[in-house]
């Protein structure tokens, strides 16, 4: 159907509320808009939805989201003939609260108890919710460091992961299948929708605290300096005070930044990963000469730190160096407590492979998942009984701590970075001056991430081609290097240097990588909530001396040679 088709399908819907009528009818009169709220679906893909807040059906509102729920809803009951239960949440964006009331309306509508967070909380706190109150699945209302236009939803299973196969395909269809808005069923039970907080609250912050693997060097440096900033996000409920129970004193707030709002007005985009939206941390930081800075995005699933270097200047530490610190302190503390041989730790394929050598070196095995916790999640719960997740995490920016929750959690990984500063600073060492040990250690691995957005239908398309060409003519060389495997995820195949194909046990993906003689590894895959087509290179080095400066400066002279060899 065209877009004028469906928008007066929507025109004449009777769920449909006399403002969104009149949204439709301005729309219609510019059929370039019109053709963007509506010539597209907005699809539930398998992390849920995540769009440009508007009407439409190629928007995010309460009607997509209803849509969403509804046959989110209809596939729980079929799963779970019985009692069905569900937590809700959400974070600091605009219209995230009217649409986590919305979804709850749908589901008590259809007979399931909902649990309705009182008021905005972390994505990793409902992850932990749906495992403690026993629930079958779970949402949560949030686009994570996404502009302020957007917002999304994102659906959990009972493990408190998101959905994996089969659930979520089965759920897609399951939503597919509402046709119309009328199907919705709007009409909520009250007396099916339970307010949680406070308790669960304390119950997370319990699991956080059981976390700790250093307290005596939280205890003789709890006047450590720490800014943190949650960036207009829900941070700011659960980062301060799992810090201060574990004993951190001197915990310093971005005041600027510290109270919730889905318009973001100190930054352009917030994204922990931004220089400019950690700014405001990073001259707090300066002001009080601080140890360590932290930054969470809006829904607090994912942290961005910084320290100061050889120089004394603050430096941004990225998502891989983040996640090789965290998991060479734990690895050590688990090595001194006594490793029993079934322990692992987890990371995505493009993420560093620094993560593995640290992880070898302690004689402790290191999985792979495709990009996305999710795959993490479902890695936990399959080898739940038989072997332990000690941590791991992804190069953008998320961490996860032990298995209680099956999301990244900025909030546990907060509170584990800030005790990993605490104890090298017990080993008179900055975090700067342990990355660097790790780096003598195991060799200098350097990450970039390139991102090339396309916008729109015509931008979707373009990604096609661009993934099709990488796909039927790989690179020969990359920066003078021999290309050795080529893995096609999608396909399920890794081409080695000989033309031998060998199958590769992960479920299918749009992913390529390329892997060269001197150890460079280059990933493209086109972003699964954003439209952007991404590129990852990890290339390594060994550091001179204690040169970060210098050999920094040559592995990204190596990524620059990589971009030219693939024209970007």
């Amino acid at each position: 159907m065209d877009a004028r088709h469906k928008a007066t399908q929507w025109l004449n819907a009777a769920n449909m509320d006399v403002s969104s009528k009149q949204e439709i009818e301005t729309l219609m009169q510019n059929q370039e808009e019109l053709d963007e709220a509506f010539l597209k679906d907005l699809e539930f893909g398998t992390g849920g939805l995540r769009g440009i807040m508007g009407i439409g059906t190629n928007r995010i509102n309460k009607y997509t989201v209803g849509m969403a729920t509804q046959g989110f809803a209809n596939y729980l009951k079929k799963q779970f003939q019985d009692e069905v239960k569900v937590a809700i949440a959400h974070d600091s964006r605009n219209n995230s609260r009217l649409f986590a009331e919305t979804t709850a309306d749908v589901f008590s509508a259809n007979g399931i108890q909902v649990y309705l967070f009182e008021d905005l909380r972390p994505t990793p706190e409902l992850s932990f919710a749906i495992r403690n109150l026993g629930c079958q699945g779970g949402v949560v209302i949030t686009a994570s460091h996404n502009p302020k236009e957007y917002n999304g939803y994102k659906a959990y299973w009972n493990d408190g992961g998101q959905l994996v196969p089969p659930h979520d395909k089965n759920v897609i269809e399951e939503v597919k299948k509402i046709s119309s808005i009328d199907e919705i069923n709007f009409e909520s039970e009250p007396s099916l929708i339970q307010k949680i907080g406070e308790e669960m609250d304390r119950s997370y912050l319990e699991m956080i605290k059981n976390l700790s693997l250093s307290p005596d060097a939280i205890s003789a440096n709890s006047d450590m300096k720490i800014v943190f900033s949650s960036i207009h996000g829900t941070g700011i409920t659960m980062v301060p005070r799992a810090l201060e129970e574990l004993g951190f004193k001197n915990v310093h707030i971005v005041e600027e930044q510290k109270t919730p709002d889905g318009d973001f007005p100190t930054v352009v985009y917030p994204n922990p990963e931004e220089t400019e939206a950690m700014t405001l941390a990073l001259n707090k930081a300066k002001e009080i000469d601080a140890d360590i800075v932290m930054a969470t995005d809006p829904d607090a699933d994912r942290v961005g730190i910084a320290v100061k270097n050889l120089e004394g200047d603050f430096q941004l530490i990225n998502g891989n160096q983040t996640g090789s610190l965290l998991v060479f302190y734990l690895m050590k503390k688990w090595s001194i407590k006594g490793l029993k041989g079934n322990e692992y730790i987890g990371k995505t394929i493009v993420t560093t492979e620094l993560i593995r050598d640290i992880a070898n070196s302690f004689h402790t095995k290191c999985y792979d998942t495709l990009t996305g916790f999710k795959w993490i999640a479902d890695m936990i719960r399959k080898k739940e009984g038989q072997e332990v997740f000690i941590g791991g995490g992804e190069e953008s920016y998320g961490y996860m701590i032990g298995e209680m929750v099956r999301d990244k959690d900025a909030v546990a990984s907060s509170v584990i970075i800030a005790e990993m500063a605490a104890w090298a600073k017990d080993q008179e060492l900055s975090v700067f001056e342990l990355l660097l040990e790790i780096y003598k250690t195991y060799g200098f691995y350097y990450e970039e991430l390139k991102s090339i957005t396309k916008k729109g239908l015509q931008g979707a398309e373009e990604i096609k081609r661009m993934m099709e060409d990488f796909r039927s003519t790989p690179p020969k060389k990359l920066a003078g290097s021999e290309v050795t495997h080529v893995i096609d995820y999608l396909e399920g195949v890794q081409i080695n240097w000989n033309g031998k194909k060998e199958s590769v046990n992960f479920p299918k993906s749009n992913v390529l990588q390329y892997l060269t003689e001197d150890g460079t590894k280059v990933s493209v895959r086109p972003s699964g909530t954003e439209p952007k087509i991404k590129f990852y290179f990890s290339v390594r080095g060994d550091l001179e001396g204690s040169s970060y400066s210098e050999t920094e400066k040559k592995l990204k002279n190596k990524i620059h040679n990589l971009l030219n060899d693939l024209n970007l």
